[in-house]
């Protein structure tokens, strides 16, 4: 079934597998969004939760329910979810916890993702239910939109940059691709007093940029020869993912994390990791971020 929000300035279309938005187009028929392509990588815009990148072993502990194996990025991303509600601007899904989920994260749980199009922006709105009676769920939730760089036939990559939106100084920490881990306190200088980010596919030869220290909650992808871009705001997540493959995909992931890989001086309980939502039974917590297309 496709699922689709239109108005004057953009088409947006989303599916029920992994909840996610497919294909953002303006007026003229341009593909903002990653179409998908496994020679490089064949995910749009996934969903991640209860983790945001990996933990140790795919292995994570909780008090007092004892051991779940989580995989990267989550559980929810290659499940189907149910079309809850949708409205001339708004589409809304939902999925609940499994028997199966229960065994990797022994938390009911019910995640909602709604998506609004307002304009030229589309609000992306993640809320979390903690179903249970009891206890707290810690839980994590952030977005991985991909986006086409470039956007037009006639330029390349490295003709784009990102624009923050404070000069930022910054620095990033080690990472593991081969594990997914990250140091937190083994740091590389990244950013000194810089509102610019020249895109280079050498950036990325290691492993994602982890932008954990920002001062900015908006970013800009820009082009050098046009004015065609993508802004993405994000008030309520505290750290921002950069990303292409490293076999120089057509694509760059902007996305915004409430949390992060597991650090090699973390425990593998998930409730004492860094930056870790603790739900009270029967809340809900409710994290929002902002593409624009301009």
């Amino acid at each position: 079934m496709r699922i689709a929000l239109k108005n004057n300035d953009l088409e947006v279309c989303f599916k029920e597998l992994g909840g996610e938005l497919t294909s953002i187009k303006d007026q003229e028929g341009i593909e903002y969004l990653w179409q998908g392509d496994a020679q490089y990588w064949s995910g749009q815009a996934p969903v991640l939760f209860p983790i945001c990148g990996s933990v140790r072993n795919d292995t994570t502990m909780y008090r007092p329910q004892g051991v779940g194996k989580i995989p990267r990025h989550g559980l929810v991303r290659k499940k189907n979810f149910e079309l809850v509600e949708q409205t001339e601007d708004r589409v809304t899904f939902g999925i609940e916890d499994t028997e199966e989920m229960y065994q990797q994260y022994p938390y009911h749980f019910r995640l909602e993702i709604s998506y609004q199009l307002l304009g030229k922006k589309i609000q992306v709105t993640y809320r979390v239910h903690h179903l249970g009676e009891e206890g707290v769920m810690p839980f994590f939730v952030g977005g991985h939109p991909g986006f086409n760089c470039p956007l037009l036939a006639d330029e390349g990559f490295e003709d784009y940059y990102l624009e923050f939106e404070q000069e930022e100084t910054c620095s990033i920490p080690k990472s593991y691709p081969e594990t997914g881990l990250l140091n937190v306190f083994d740091r590389t200088p990244f950013l000194q007093q810089e509102k610019i980010l020249n895109l280079d596919y050498d950036l990325f030869q290691k492993d994602a940029i982890t932008l954990d220290c920002l001062q900015s909650r908006r970013v800009i992808l820009r082009s050098k020869k046009h004015e065609k871009g993508v802004s993405l705001h994000f008030p309520d997540f505290s750290n921002l993912i950069i990303w292409t493959t490293p076999n120089k995909g057509p694509f760059i992931a902007l996305e915004p994390w409430s949390g992060l890989s597991t650090s090699l001086e973390e425990s593998d309980y998930l409730e004492y990791k860094k930056q870790v939502r603790l739900l009270p039974a029967g809340q809900e917590a409710e994290l929002s971020f902002e593409i624009e297309i301009l």
